[in-house]
């Protein structure tokens, strides 16, 4: 990313009822397509579409449902695209390669894969690909997350999945560190004091950049909650986290982040649009 390049914003639309901030919030198709346009309106980059949720301790749901979720609104918004936002991409954040290739053939054209390990099915549809760190599954996660060295060991992992996917042929691959997925507060901290780090080593290797979210996620809260020892808080609701939302996506955004991964569009697209004047 140039210095005054604008960092990109992908905003999360989760069609499903148990997401841990917006569930249920645009769990249907009509409800899913209207924030999606809205999101077009608020200057969205990109538009991340889940019928599956991650949250910790979320069970897998069946492939036929996450492909009714997930198909449908990829298909309509990828109209409204063509039709009125034409500078727009979609992104299907999925972990099962048929939900992957039916969203790219729908007409997204990047596939954000928490599994990291979707790299033929973005191969084959000449599509982008996220590759994200994550300790276990989102049902044990949290679970008693431990690292050795954090730092290196997701680096180490990013590294080496986005050179596998070069080589398969993945044109565009981003990474992600993963925060909140098989971290503590203090992994997640030290994660994002290290984002530039990662930054340099992805664009080594010929990755299209670096990917961070930490949109209103449980280390927020417990953060500005205060008081007491940090793993020990009962955290903030996510009602409550939007200041450390930006905060954190300004502070990736600083560090060389080509994108941020939020719920709060309109005001993180405000954040990137000062970064490129600003610094």
């Amino acid at each position: 990313m140039s210095e005054l390049a604008c960092p990109l914003v992908m905003g999360v639309l989760n069609v499903t009822p148990d997401s841990f901030y917006d569930g249920g919030r645009h769990d249907t198709y009509e409800r899913a397509v209207a924030r999606g346009i809205e999101m077009m309106a608020e200057g969205v980059d990109v538009i991340d579409v889940g019928g599956e949720s991650s949250r910790p301790g979320a069970a897998p749901v069946p492939l036929e449902v996450e492909l009714a979720r997930v198909v449908p609104v990829v298909e309509a918004l990828a109209a409204e695209v063509g039709r009125a936002a034409p500078g727009v991409r979609l992104s299907v954040d999925t972990v099962k390669p048929d939900v992957a290739r039916a969203a790219l053939g729908a007409g997204a054209t990047l596939l954000n894969d928490i599994s990291a390990s979707l790299w033929e099915e973005a191969a084959a549809a000449g599509a982008g690909w996220i590759a994200l760190h994550m300790q276990g599954s989102p049902r044990t996660m949290q679970a008693h997350p431990h690292y050795d060295d954090v730092v290196g060991e997701v680096q180490r992992f990013l590294l080496e999945r986005a050179r596998i996917a070069l080589e398969a042929g993945v044109r565009e691959v981003w990474l992600d560190p993963g925060v909140g997925f098989g971290k503590t507060v203090a992994h997640n901290l030290s994660l994002l004091r290290h984002v530039s780090s990662l930054v340099q080593l992805a664009a080594e290797v010929g990755c299209a950049g670096v990917i961070v979210g930490t949109s209103r996620k449980r280390f927020l809260g417990v953060l500005a909650a205060g008081g007491g020892s940090i793993e020990g808080r009962e955290p903030a609701p996510t009602e409550d986290r939007e200041e450390g939302s930006l905060a954190t996506a300004a502070a990736a955004m600083v560090a060389g982040a080509g994108m941020v991964r939020v719920h709060d569009v309109s005001a993180t697209v405000q954040v990137a649009r000062l970064y490129g004047p600003a610094l």
